[in-house]
């Protein structure tokens, strides 16, 4: 059974206190497929990309395994680019540039081979885009993980709530998490939020870590102390990427596995800011992962003493 992550393959050009880049790779569904392929090996890919990405950059998710039929080339067309500059905190950030090119008439294509997904990955694209995906699976996967953002929130509530009733995971940050509940406290908005349709909720807090809501309970996941970040692009979607690869390895969805899902999307997000782009995500070993969980594990581990 394979897991599909349909998003934007694209071109980034960063800029951070420590640096510049010119275009390099991106897009949600790049970073995504690139930290799920570590934890399952039947990753295939939905996006739409012009002639210009080149067979070398599309190498690159090809070397990890990732199934690639499911991304159109659009011929003379030229490929979605954004440009960002960060501010000193890491946190906060000025888009410069945003150019949709091909992403603009994106009509998301399924070959036939992809008709075994039984884990899905939605991406940060329109929610008629997200629907169209799941009218086009012949089956509903065993499990469904959404993201999206505060704009589809301004412009496309409506659409994004019909979404919403038809997935398993909704993954948003704090600040949308408020907005699409209307409640300050996250606790109360996760209520609200999981009453729209989603059976679990998973709030990231950037370098204050991850809630994950459901089945009644809640679990805080911390982020890692990190002593250098280097560019922040991509870390949500590698979260996501890494926390729906840990569960389509392991086969089994409970709150548990949920836990241990985040700590995993957690960890592949903690090294995607360690460098610029996807240049981490390209050169992990299983043992880099191995000690990187260990570290969250050590972090978080306590003895009470009466």
């Amino acid at each position: 059974m394979s897991l599909v992550i349909v998003g934007t393959v694209a071109f980034d050009a960063i800029e951070t206190p420590f640096g510049k880049t010119d275009k390099i790779v991106g897009g949600a569904a790049t970073f995504a497929g690139l930290a799920a392929s570590y934890l399952y090996n039947k990753v295939k890919l939905v996006s739409v990309i012009g002639e210009d990405f080149g067979d070398e950059n599309l190498g690159i998710l090809k070397s990890k395994g990732i199934d690639v039929e499911g991304v159109e080339i659009v011929k003379e067309g030229k490929s979605f680019f954004w440009s960002g500059k960060y501010h000193n905190d890491m946190n906060s950030r000025d888009t410069l540039a945003t150019e949709l090119n091909v992403l603009a008439d994106f009509d998301p294509k399924l070959p036939d081979s992809y008709q075994d997904c039984n884990y899905l990955l939605l991406g940060n694209l329109t929610p008629k885009v997200q629907m169209t995906v799941l009218n086009r699976l012949q089956k509903k996967p065993k499990l469904v993980v959404l993201d999206t953002m505060n704009f589809w929130m301004d412009v496309a509530l409506e659409d994004l709530k019909a979404v919403l009733k038809k997935i398993d995971v909704l993954t948003i940050n704090d600040a949308e998490a408020r907005q699409l509940s209307g409640e300050y406290s996250l606790v109360k908005g996760a209520q609200v939020i999981l009453e729209m349709g989603p059976k679990y909720l998973i709030i990231k807090k950037g370098e204050h870590g991850a809630l994950l809501f459901g089945e009644g309970q809640i679990f805080s996941a911390p982020a890692l102390p990190l002593s250098d970040v280097f560019d922040p692009t991509g870390a949500g979607d590698a979260f996501a990427g890494g926390f729906i690869g840990y569960l389509a390895k392991v086969k089994s969805i409970n709150f548990t596995n949920m836990k241990n899902a985040v700590i995993y999307g957690s960890a592949l997000a903690s090294f995607c800011v360690e460098k610029f782009g996807t240049e981490q995500l390209q050169q992990l070993s299983a043992n880099d992962i191995r000690q990187r969980i260990q570290g969250f594990i050590t972090l978080s581990r306590f003895e009470l003493i009466d």
